[in-house]
């Protein structure tokens, strides 16, 4: 197992869900700080059929899940386009992953791309490139580093999206205002 894997306290396992590439990011917590584990794609252009393409996301996403033993995934919600057979075949992608990460009993975060944007970038029109840049910066990984495919960026992004908004104190807890928050920490109010 990886070191980087071991000296984590959490895993997110970031996807980007696509019928012919499909990216993912890894992103480990320690002490509160997040880090790049690893990213990549999984190229399904060689696979004509598209469901063998469907069987090789199931596959390969079971394998990140057993290597990396993500604690949660966070998926990268389709946007609805305009194009009907394009959105069916992108949610059955997306709905393969998930059963993935399901069998293994990994709970599963859905993030609409404007919202992985925003918590990113500060702008939910941000642009794959600028996303894939203020990951560099924030994660502090070196240039030469990242993915020169930008949908391997882009799960990233949905992994420290989820780290950000699973950081937050209410919803960590699913507190529903800062009185259930009291009531469920107790140990964290000093009188």
């Amino acid at each position: 197992m990886d070191s980087k894997v071991k000296e984590s306290d959490r895993i997110i396992i970031g996807i980007d869900p696509g019928t012919n590439i499909m990216g993912y990011g890894i992103l480990g917590v320690k002490v509160k700080k997040p880090f790049l584990i690893a990213l990549g794609v999984i190229d399904l252009h060689k696979f004509g059929d598209h469901y063998i393409r469907l069987g090789r996301i199931y596959d390969r996403v079971s394998m990140l899940v057993e290597q990396y033993c993500p604690d949660e995934m966070a998926i990268e919600a389709p946007f609805f386009g305009k194009n009907v057979q394009s959105m069916l075949k992108l949610g059955r992608a997306q709905g393969v992953a998930m059963a993935a990460a399901l069998s293994k009993q990994v709970p599963i975060t859905e993030y609409e791309p404007r919202k992985i944007k925003q918590a990113i970038t500060g702008s939910g029109a941000a642009s794959k490139e600028q996303v894939k840049e203020m990951l560099r910066r924030i994660l502090d990984i070196p240039a030469e580093s990242l993915e020169t495919k930008l949908d391997a960026t882009d799960a990233l992004g949905a992994a420290l999206c989820h780290f950000y908004e699973s950081s937050k104190p209410i919803a960590r807890k699913g507190a529903s205002s800062w009185k259930d928050f009291i009531a469920q920490n107790p140990d964290r109010i000093k009188s």
